[in-house]
């Protein structure tokens, strides 16, 4: 009986591996080997990495301005980005969850951004921002001078501008369904012990929220990462400074074939991301324990 026990658990586990095999092969080949080539790279200077140079490539990659600019620039979007996506997105949330007048035709449209195609919204984005477009007309007939909104400084904040109109939708739907899993009993309660709305917000209703933040600020950085299809489309491969992301930079060192250069902006880029969302992980778990 034993032995048949152990057969059967012998031939689960190989019906099991034999199921994941797929999945772990595509890790492997589409994954995990490149990633191991990327690092090679990164350590190893000529065609097919001949030469091992140790940390040099990273000197010179840490000491270029185009990664300082490119760097500086993506931390500057995640950080103003994400905090204005995730706050306007849960004072939305909170409105529609109090009935807000309106709130079933404007659940309607919260996805709208999401399925038209991004060349079209920059193709209007260009039209009302262009130096000739519609915005500095207006401007110019109320006496105003012209602005260059993407070809100067302000070209960051239509691009942030954008990233938000297109990702507020998607927050707003996480954090709503977030808020609609909050047992009411909880504020009937602190209703009758006294507690106004700031309290019940501070008490109950950010703790059990706390998950549904966590996921919404990590498809806030996701969506920001995409973010650079939008600034493609705006400024092409060499946009003003101020929208100039890592993801040019990688795409201009890969054109030139710099693999070393690459697979160094790659890896470090890599690692950024790993310690972000590991310290999300482990903030939103302190947070829900306290």
């Amino acid at each position: 009986m034993k032995n048949r026990y152990h057969l059967l658990e012998r031939r689960k586990k190989f019906i099991g591996m034999l199921l994941a095999a797929p999945v772990l092969l595509g890790t492997f080949v589409f994954f995990l080997l490149p990633f191991a080539i990327c690092v090679k790279y990164s350590f190893t200077f000529g065609v097919g990495g001949a030469y091992f140079v140790g940390f040099e490539n990273y000197k010179e990659v840490f000491s270029s301005y185009a990664f300082q600019l490119a760097a500086v620039n993506t931390l500057r979007f995640l950080v103003i980005g994400v905090t204005l996506n995730l706050v306007l997105s849960f004072f939305i949330a909170l409105l529609i969850k109090k009935g807000l007048a309106g709130s079933r035709f404007f659940r309607y449209i919260l996805l709208l951004p999401l399925v038209l195609p991004i060349a079209s919204v920059v193709m209007v984005i260009q039209v009302f921002f262009a130096e000739t477009g519609i915005v500095n007309n207006w401007l110019i007939s109320m006496g105003v001078p012209l602005v260059q909104w993407l070809e100067g400084p302000n070209a960051f904040y239509v691009l942030l501008g954008l990233y938000i109109w297109k990702s507020f939708g998607y927050s707003v739907i996480l954090l709503l369904s977030g808020l609609n899993t909050i047992p009411e009993e909880f504020y009937q309660t602190a209703e009758v012990e006294g507690a106004g709305s700031m309290q019940k917000l501070v008490s109950i209703t950010l703790p059990m929220m706390s998950p549904h933040f966590f996921l919404a600020t990590v498809m806030g950085i996701v969506n920001a990462f995409k973010s650079y299809r939008e600034a493609f489309l705006l400024g092409g491969k060499h946009p003003h400074d101020s929208i100039y992301m890592i993801q040019h930079f990688l795409n201009n060192n890969f054109e030139n074939l710099n693999y070393q250069k690459l697979s160094v902006a790659a890896i470090m880029l890599f690692l950024v991301l790993l310690f972000l969302l590991c310290g999300l992980y482990l903030l939103q778990n302190r947070y829900r324990e306290e």
